[in-house]
């Protein structure tokens, strides 16, 4: 490969990890592309060897991977009730009002948005799928079309006046163009706004070895040590940041104009970043033992699940999330282990996952066929669906987590 870093420019050549070739992670498919060339493209991530990002190549345009979407953000109650108490606690903090203007990038099918739309404060949502801005429209939740970055983040601040709060959830992972987002953020920000942004924290996903949350539509995967870096080579300081239980594990900062010093940096910040380096995430050696702790989990699975099979037992799954599509196609895991899924989102269900074609049904399924293993695929929901998943214990039914490594829940 000679490809450059994306924020910094070096040459990349260590690699990570390699999951092998893989299909889009939410290309689901339709009954009649099953009979269709079906695209796989080499899923392997890279670390920095100077900034410490790690990254894939990019094989697909964003336009391409988001411009239809299947990923509805309020299919999760439990991610709604952490929305809620965010509106809350930003709400509070900043004293957000009626004459405030909140904006979200990647603002889905207004999951949040909809809660300072409820609170009386203005709000201007971006999401690149039109599919699923739809949906926020039809909430209420004002949405551009559009894709983020420096010249549209100039186009808010110019019609709008900018953003007193400015959130990012789970989006930045899925710029390749991270210089020019962060200089959105800067251009759309009013010179004392704030901005918010989630992410899976990459420390979190060594710990636990969430190696199933790579997949081609996160383009990097970001420590504090790497992110703070980009945004203050773009004009930014991170001031704050939280850890959060949510995705398994992601940061929340905190981030306002590099100039604009009259929110000071609280000492989360250099814990976090003492803890990163503890870790290892500053040695370019702890990346490379990774790759050994994927192949150990991979082996881990497939002898649960030929054991399964080998003893005349069915397997289904739950959930049809992107993490679940590169554990399957990395491990091998198809139709002959698992004989279909089930999804809460209508968007998924009457489609087959990508790569495996493991056809998707409704939750009620489950139940009407009763397998013996359930495997949970998004098992960061694992106790809003562990709980809903109680009744499968009438007939025997067991639930599997597949991470960070095989769990039978009794």
């Amino acid at each position: 490969m000679n490809a450059s870093c994306r924020f910094c420019s070096t040459e990349l050549d260590v690699v990570v990890c390699d999951l092998g070739m893989s299909p889009l992670a939410n290309a689901y498919l339709t009954e009649p592309q099953l009979h269709q060339p079906e695209p796989f493209y080499p899923l392997r991530a890279f670390v920095c060897q100077k900034c410490l990002l790690v990254q894939l190549e990019e094989f697909e345009s964003p336009e391409r991977i988001f411009g239809e979407y299947a990923y509805f953000s309020s299919y999760s109650e439990s991610w709604l009730d952490h929305c809620k108490k965010y509106v809350e606690q930003m709400c509070q903090q900043l004293g957000l009002g009626d004459a405030s203007r909140v904006v979200e990038v990647a603002s889905n099918d207004g999951y949040l948005l909809q809660y300072f739309v409820e609170a009386g404060i203005p709000v201007t949502g971006i999401e690149p799928a039109a599919n699923v801005a739809d949906a926020a429209v039809r909430k209420g939740v004002p949405t551009h079309v559009e894709f983020f970055g420096a010249k549209f983040g100039k186009r808010l601040a110019d019609d709008d006046g900018g953003a007193d709060l400015l959130i990012a959830n789970n989006v930045l992972a899925h710029v390749p163009d991270i210089n020019d987002f962060a200089q959105g953020i800067r251009n759309a920000l009013k010179p004392d706004g704030v901005a918010t942004l989630e992410f899976p924290h990459l420390l979190r996903l060594m710990q636990q070895n969430q190696f199933d949350t790579i997949y081609h539509e996160h383009f990097s995967y970001f420590s504090l040590l790497t992110v703070e870096r980009i945004l203050s080579a773009n004009g930014l300081a991170v001031f704050d940041v939280e850890e959060l239980t949510t995705h398994g594990g992601s940061l929340r900062l905190h981030v306002r104009h590099a100039e604009h010093a009259s929110r000071p940096r609280t000492r989360h910040v250099a814990e976090l970043l003492q803890k990163e380096l503890e870790f290892g995430l500053g040695d370019v050696a702890t990346y490379l033992a990774f790759a050994e702790r994927i192949k150990s989990a991979k082996l881990e699975l497939l002898e649960f699940v030929i054991s399964a099979k080998r003893e005349s037992k069915r397997i289904a799954a739950y959930g049809a999330p992107a993490k679940g599509n590169t554990l399957l196609n990395y491990c091998g895991i198809g139709r002959d282990f698992i004989d279909f899924t089930v999804d809460r989102s209508p968007a998924k269900q009457g489609r087959y996952l990508p790569g495996t074609h493991i056809p998707i049904y409704e939750p009620e399924r489950l139940f009407e066929l009763r397998p013996d293993y359930v495997l949970l695929l998004p098992w960061n929901l694992r106790d809003e669906i562990v709980g809903t998943l109680a009744g499968i214990s009438d007939w025997g039914g067991r639930v599997v987590v597949p991470i960070p490594s095989v769990e039978v829940i009794p």
